[in-house]
């Protein structure tokens, strides 16, 4: 339980500079609606490509973000639909998780000229892509339900979102990627996880699990919450756990195309200091990204890997998205 730095949960209820600012050209945002009545309330762009939108969420209990790259002969008034490539980010104290990628890689370059709308998501600073338990009654935040009802729902019925989909993540947003294309079937084409922690349930009785990432998030930023609420406890509530692990939903990724890497945990090329100890964290998601990957074989389904030096850090993120990009939009065309 050394870990230290991983923020709690909090909503941002204010939309701060995504009131209904309206794109290049003076066109208003679009008034698709999910099937819950969730609703784009408010715009803003950037520059040419990034769309950023604020969601009013009956299941967030407030105000959703999202960010979008668009694709480049994207117009609300087209006739096509775009296939879509899902970006998650991972924990922490960040207020705006939907940014996270385009400030951290170099997605908008990589996709200049690709025919594939991206979508950034905000999942929380520790929301862990799930809809919460809260001691068995449901209820906000239910971040599973934001992304994959509502917030598909306004971009298939307003922002030209086709059929065709990839998702991919780091750390926590690598739990979400994996687990979200395993919880529904049919939903992702392709699917990767760059350092994230697969296996939920994974035990070491001398070491740090991955539950105690769950716990010390929530405690780290946002004490007044107890960690249970999220799949509650381990134990007592292993049936619930057991449902959003990617380890045990393994089988259920049949037919998606599999990426998972991760570092070791040792100092690599992009740390600046290579002779401090190892890291804890990357240690721990190395380890069950072994096992996910070894579990996977073992059923007989196809998994592509990458196992190097390195910590759990942007850098190395940021490599691992170039590697892989070009065999995700393949597999969405």
């Amino acid at each position: 339980m050394g870990l230290r730095g991983l923020a709690g949960v909090g909503f941002v209820l204010g939309v701060a500079g995504l009131t209904a600012s309206i794109a290049a050209g003076g066109a208003a945002r679009s008034s698709a609606l999910a099937d819950d009545g969730a609703a784009v309330v408010g715009e803003r762009r950037p520059r040419r490509r990034v769309l950023d939108l604020a969601i009013r969420s009956p299941v967030l209990a407030g105000t959703g973000h999202a960010r979008l790259l668009l694709p480049p002969a994207w117009s609300r008034d087209a006739a096509r639909r775009w296939p879509v490539l899902w970006l998650l980010h991972g924990a922490g104290p960040r207020r705006a998780g939907h940014t996270a990628w385009s400030d951290h890689t170099d997605i908008e370059e990589l996709t200049e000229d690709a025919d594939v709308l991206v979508v950034m998501p905000d999942g929380g600073p520790c929301g862990s892509y799930t809809d919460w338990w809260n001691r068995g009654g449901g209820g906000a935040p239910k971040w599973e339900t934001f992304h994959l009802a509502e917030l598909r729902q306004i971009l298939e019925r307003g922002y030209h979102a086709g059929p065709d989909r990839a998702v991919a993540g780091n750390a926590m947003g690598g739990l979400g990627a994996l687990a979200y294309a395993a919880r529904h079937r049919g939903l992702f084409r392709a699917a990767a996880s760059f350092s994230g922690p697969v296996h939920t349930l994974h035990h070491d009785p001398c070491g740090l699990d991955v539950a105690d990432l769950v716990e010390l998030g929530v405690a780290v930023g946002a004490p007044s919450l107890d960690w249970r609420d999220v799949w509650g406890d381990p134990v007592e509530q292993r049936v619930v756990w057991r449902q959003h692990n990617p380890y045990d939903l393994a089988d259920r990724l049949a037919g998606v195309r599999v990426h998972v890497s991760a570092g070791d945990g040792t100092p690599g090329p992009y740390d600046p200091r290579p002779g401090t100890g190892p890291d804890v964290l990357e240690t721990l998601v190395h380890t069950v990204s072994l096992e996910f990957a070894g579990k996977l074989r073992k059923l007989g389904l196809p998994v592509s890997t990458h196992f190097y030096r390195g910590t759990h850090t942007w850098p190395y993120w940021r490599r691992e998205l170039r590697a892989v990009l070009p065999a995700l939009l393949a597999e969405i065309g």
